[in-house]
């Protein structure tokens, strides 16, 4: 996508509106036929114009929703250029980035199976504002966050039947290559000699072998040191505690957390960031045969902590213990991990929102804070020591499953806490991914289906960061 400043010959013209306020319009008989209250948004075909309401309360996740949206009903017009106004949002850096984004990520689709697929001709996005280096950066950034989080969402998007855990391998080897990246994988034989026992375990009945994959991004100078660690399961069945047929349908999405570490690494790449930052990818398959792990298994993980296990469905918590074990031998700054964890996440926050959870509260705060200019959707879940006593298990260190039905989000990153070693329990942030990652409709600047959850909010936390740094 192009982006030029202040271009008068484009195809189509977009207008944002802000307070319902249309008086700076001469359109008022169309504004009047519609009944237009100045929200949401209408497209007057003869003046090639798109008139975009934006919400009275305006974050940067509604503007990049509002705007998203908006262009969806245009996209398939017949044009190759648009015109878009400019609104500060507060800070001219992260709006240009909510434009870009916005504008580009609507135009996504995944439609490699239709016989006939229909794509947008938009090519070029005109921004009418005074061009400056913040508004500059900010629409590369945006270009780049869209760039990345498009390469994720097709690899979330993805069947089973052709991606598994030697594409992730493909994919990573790529990306090191193209990026000039350190990349190491490692199979079944290297696990086994770590004591990744409970990695292995899930993917025991799969037909490919389990891939643990390490990729690192190694500017000079690097300030900080942090490490990504995604769940990749590529299918989950829920192995012989098999899932309902209607909960297994989108679980190809299961392997969203390790898709956003590679966008993560690649957007980091791109923007050159001044981190030293690894990505750590579990792929594994849920599957059932003879060789499947059964409930009432004891696995001992990397860490030296057995699991009684109590459900084979509660599979990516155990990838994750033994990945992030290894993660820490990396000894790095910060932790953070990325998993469709659980759908108690979802329950509990809705499909548009990822929970934090974490022992450190200011680190929780502070991402928090943070990843409101991305325009992703956060919320902080608290750790309590009476959700601890519901994964105490009487034969082993720890079950993967508690004893309730209430506060399972919470107890999945507890269960992970214990894989925690006590000197990085502060630096260590668990995201729950789980309802944004892959959704079954169409909601602000997103298609049907992945999402790239993760990716931007993990990026802007670090350009946060190193702002402040300076």
């Amino acid at each position: 996508m192009k982006v030029v400043f202040n271009e008068k010959n484009t195809d189509f013209k977009v207008c944002l509106i802000q307070n319902k306020d249309l008086s700076r319009f001469d359109d008022k008989e169309f504004f009047e036929i519609n009944d237009y209250k100045g929200v949401g948004a209408i497209c007057n075909l003869a003046k090639r114009t798109l008139y975009v309401g934006l919400n009275d309360e305006l974050t940067y996740a509604s503007f990049i929703a509002s705007l998203g949206s908006a262009i969806k009903s245009i996209k398939s017009l017949n044009i190759k250029s648009i015109s878009l106004e400019f609104i500060n949002l507060g800070c001219e850096f992260y709006s240009a980035y909510a434009h870009i984004y916005a504008v580009i990520s609507s135009l996504y689709e995944f439609n490699k199976y239709h016989k006939e697929p229909k794509n947008s001709k938009i090519e070029l996005i005109s921004l009418e504002t005074q061009q400056n280096d913040d508004i500059q950066q900010g629409v590369e950034l945006g270009k780049v966050l869209a760039n990345a989080c498009e390469d994720v969402k097709n690899i979330v998007n993805e069947i089973p039947s052709t991606y598994n855990q030697l594409s992730f391998e493909k994919d990573a080897l790529k990306l090191a290559k193209e990026f000039d990246l350190e990349c190491n994988v490692y199979s079944d034989d290297y696990l086994q000699k770590e004591g990744m026992n409970a990695f292995l375990a899930v993917n025991r009945a799969s037909s490919y072998p389990a891939k643990l994959i390490h990729l690192a991004y190694k500017p000079q100078n690097a300030i900080k040191k942090i490490v990504y660690v995604g769940k990749g399961l590529v299918y989950d069945t829920g192995g012989l505690s098999l899932k309902p047929a209607d909960y297994m349908l989108t679980m190809k999405a299961d392997k969203s957390g390790a898709a956003a570490v590679l966008g993560i690494l690649k957007a980091a790449s791109m923007l050159k960031l001044p981190y030293e930052i690894h990505g750590i990818i579990g792929a594994a398959q849920n599957c059932i045969s003879e060789k499947s792990y059964m409930p009432d298994d004891v696995l001992i993980s990397r860490e030296g902590v057995s699991i009684e296990v109590r459900n084979t469905d509660a599979e990516g918590r155990l990838v994750l213990a033994d990945c992030l074990s290894f993660a820490q031998d990396l000894k790095p700054d910060l932790l953070i991990d990325l998993a469709t964890l659980t759908g108690a996440c979802v329950v509990g926050l809705s499909e548009y929102t990822s929970g934090i959870m974490g022992y450190n509260e200011d680190l929780q705060n502070e991402f928090y804070n943070n990843s409101k200019r991305s325009g992703e959707y956060t919320c902080v879940l608290h750790f309590n020591p009476h959700i601890k006593e519901l994964i105490k298990s009487k034969i082993a260190d720890v079950s993967n499953t508690g004893s309730s039905r209430y506060g399972g989000a919470i107890s999945a990153g507890m269960f992970l806490g214990e894989f925690i070693r006590k000197e990085y329990k502060d630096k260590w942030l668990h995201l729950d991914i789980a309802g944004p990652a892959y959704v079954e409709k169409v909601w602000g600047e997103n298609a049907y289906g992945a999402s790239a959850a993760g990716v931007r909010m993990n990026i802007i936390n670090l350009l946060r960061m190193a702002r402040s740094a300076k």
